[in-house]
């Protein structure tokens, strides 16, 4: 979908707030997205989505048929010229793709006038939310194997054809090698993984017959689906097929799907190697995510590659993330004024436009602190501009470069925040000043 196309891409309740702020008060504010609260079993996040973000906002322009259709709606011809003219004018300070997140932590805050940044708060929200949590699931699943590489292959089971090429790049940020998905290895040039299914072993005579195509097509350099009708015999009979056809001992992999898993790896492992093919690797697909893989390996399994796919596009077991987009700022006589929202305390949203402060010991993060940016406290400064007065002042980096950053972040965590069941929670304070503004705001408003 083009970033051109997606002005009308929000909630219809930011359109009526923006002709309202039209025409009374469209002054400037300041709002920042970020996470309540973890999803469970999640000690950390890993941000994603901020490429996105940046295209969409310097793409930002209603067309002439978005005017059209809102005027259908009843919003007034003075609005709709506004909006024929609107761009993205704003500042943006942003945790950069690849790093840590953990809960109340700005992620992105965004300055500008009032209808620019509240228009963008449905984008950027359904952005943000899905390629975060499909780049920690990742990390997650990546993290289970113990450096055993783990490739996407969810595309088929993704909510929709955007949500799976989408899930093919956060998951490539969060640690998988690669992705099934050709147009995701096109349009990201993340490397791309697959061979056959099912199907093409039974659509020949004997399954014999099948590899004997494949191996005359593709040669070697290849992984065979043993497992169409008997794992073990299918195993003997790629060895078999293998040896005639080249007379070496040389096969990429072998890949199952089915049956007793564990058992049959190891099964698979020793007839490989009692013929000689030392090399081939066991290919694991079916069912997999985090909990599946930890298990298999604790139990002895002899798997070298894992193909994870529903789990992993959909992030089952954690399916959304607790993520908002609050107004923390706006503009009174010409400054900007912390705001905050006072109801239910887990709804509380702290005010001010703020910085994440992450303190690194012996190599390892041990705490952050959340501060208003204008504070200079302890720690590494973790938002960085992105946007200044609507041009983006900052360097998009590579899909790979990205990639290398979450896994460096993902070292200096400790691992008890990277357990996959029960992690512990990582410690987020908040500064001494934020809290006594706080407590300011929350008296005058009281």
């Amino acid at each position: 979908m083009s970033m051109e196309n997606l002005a009308l891409f929000t909630d219809l309740y930011e359109l009526t707030m923006g002709q309202s702020y039209f025409e009374s008060w469209n002054a400037k504010a300041t709002f920042e997205l970020f996470v309540r609260k973890l999803p469970p079993n999640r000690g950390y996040l890993i941000a994603a989505g901020l490429e996105d973000v940046c295209n969409y906002l310097l793409n930002f322009r209603f067309k002439e048929e978005d005017l059209e259709f809102l005027r259908k709606k009843g919003f007034k011809e003075e609005f709709l010229e506004f909006l024929r003219g609107i761009r993205f004018t704003g500042d943006v300070w942003a945790l950069p793709e690849g790093e840590l997140v953990f809960q109340n932590e700005p992620i992105i805050r965004i300055t500008a006038p009032i209808i620019e940044a509240q228009i963008f708060e449905t984008f950027i929200i359904n952005t943000v939310n899905f390629q975060t949590l499909i780049a920690t699931k990742a990390s997650r699943v990546v993290n289970s194997a113990r450096g055993r590489p783990v490739i996407d292959f969810g595309s088929r089971r993704a909510h929709g054809i955007d949500a799976g090429i989408k899930a093919a790049r956060a998951s490539y940020i969060g640690g998988c090698i690669g992705t099934s998905n050709v147009l995701a290895g096109k349009l990201y040039g993340i490397p791309i993984f697959g061979t056959m299914a099912h199907s093409y072993i039974e659509a020949f005579p004997s399954e014999k017959e099948a590899f004997r195509a494949w191996i005359k097509s593709w040669g070697v350099d290849t992984v065979l689906l043993v497992d169409t009708y008997d794992t073990l015999r299918g195993v003997r009979n790629a060895i078999e097929v293998v040896e005639g056809l080249t007379g070496r001992k040389e096969l990429k992999g072998v890949r199952m799907d089915s049956g007793d898993m564990v058992k049959l790896s190891k099964e698979a492992r020793r007839i490989l190697n009692e013929a000689g093919f030392v090399s081939t690797k066991i290919f694991v697909s079916g069912g997999l995510d985090e909990y599946v893989i930890d298990d298999y390996l604790n139990k002895g399994a002899e798997m070298d590659v894992f193909g994870v796919g529903s789990s992993l596009v959909t992030s089952d077991d954690a399916p959304k993330i607790d993520i908002v987009y609050k107004l923390v700022e706006s503009e009174e006589r010409g400054r900007l004024v912390p705001r905050m929202k006072i109801a239910e305390n887990e709804k509380i949203t702290l005010p001010g436009a703020k910085q994440v402060f992450r303190i690194e010991e012996n190599g390892k993060y041990v705490k952050d602190i959340i501060g208003l940016s204008t504070e200079h406290l302890k720690g590494e400064k973790k938002l960085v501009r992105i946007f200044e007065n609507g041009e983006l002042v900052y360097r998009l980096p590579s899909l790979d470069e990205i990639r290398e950053k979450a896994q460096t972040e993902l070292s200096k965590l400790p691992e008890e925040y990277k357990k996959i069941r029960n992690p512990a929670t990582y410690p987020v304070e908040i500064s001494e000043e934020l809290i006594k503004l706080t407590e300011k705001i929350k008296r005058s408003i009281v």
